[in-house]
């Protein structure tokens, strides 16, 4: 394994812990399944997701 390997990696790894990835995968969801319709910043993404969350609450105990 090269040095470049470890760290796209690492890269990768902290990506999806941190949820960055999130936006990416509903982006490439979105052209999908909306073709024609315009794809939302990452700001109005994150508006979206709050209100979601806000709406549709649920329990993260066991």
């Amino acid at each position: 394994m090269t040095l470049r390997h470890i760290l796209d990696g690492l890269r990768w790894y902290v990506r999806e812990f941190t949820g960055e990835t999130a936006y990416d995968r509903y982006c490439e969801r979105h052209r999908r399944n909306h073709p024609y319709a315009p794809v939302p910043t990452r700001r109005e993404y994150e508006q979206l997701r709050t209100q979601h969350r806000e709406t549709h609450p649920s329990s993260r105990c066991c």
